[in-house]
């Protein structure tokens, strides 16, 4: 569970990244969301809730 929750999070990452010309203009959407949903899985990891 832990290896595909890592792998998940790896691939939102990269695809959040704005390195295409269509997703340029997307400004701070994809990685605010990106990072929210880190820390909050974080959190989790350290609470021992996952």
């Amino acid at each position: 569970m832990t290896l595909i929750l890592i792998i998940v999070l790896i691939l939102l990452l990269v695809g959040g990244l704005p390195v295409f010309p269509h997703s340029r203009n997307w400004g701070y959407g994809p990685s605010g969301i990106l990072g929210t949903i880190l820390i909050v899985l974080l959190i989790l990891l350290l609470l021992g809730k996952i």
